[in-house]
């Protein structure tokens, strides 16, 4: 039999009870190591997304827009929302996406006071060869659980966002 998982945040939690700290201490192992994951994620996935010259929330740019299917075209309100973020990030990211020459801003025919984000040709090729990369970092990052072991922490994650963005 193997010897029990021993980590970092299994030690915080043990100097925390020898200092005398007898609260529950189980909210702080599980999000430590949400927190340390993260870390590793955003480590793992900036280094495969820098190989293409792009910073990880340009490619979610990118990726939404693409995964929108043709013509590849939402509004910056829907960019935002779909990516969680506020209305001054996402327009910082789409200048630089747009100086790249990977989306452009087009104004609606109709009323030219609406804008539509536009994957280009370019941004469109990139993300279509960016994304195996993409999907095997993720892969790797998941490579110590087996096929079980992540069909349950899907579940966990999935019943765990629901309690902040609710069922859809």
């Amino acid at each position: 039999m193997s010897e029990p998982l021993h980590d970092g945040v299994d030690e915080i939690a043990r100097q925390w009870q020898e200092q005398g700290v007898d609260a529950d201490l189980q909210p702080l192992m599980v999000l430590g190591r949400v927190i340390r994951l993260m870390k590793h994620i955003e480590t793992e996935l900036a280094e495969c997304h820098g190989h293409f010259g792009l910073k990880v929330g340009e490619f979610d740019v990118l990726a939404t827009l693409r995964r929108a299917g043709q013509p590849f075209s939402l509004t910056p309100s829907q960019l935002y929302q779909a990516m969680l973020l506020s209305s001054g990030a996402m327009t910082n990211r789409l200048d630089r996406l747009e100086k790249k020459g990977l989306i452009e801003r087009k104004h609606s025919q109709e009323d030219r006071r609406s804008v539509h984000v536009c994957l280009t040709s370019q941004g469109k090729s990139l993300i279509d060869e960016m994304l195996p990369s993409h999907l095997q970092a993720q892969n790797r990052l998941l490579r110590n659980l087996a096929p079980a072991e992540r069909e349950q922490l899907v579940g966990l994650l999935k019943t765990w966002l629901a309690a902040f963005e609710g069922s859809k």
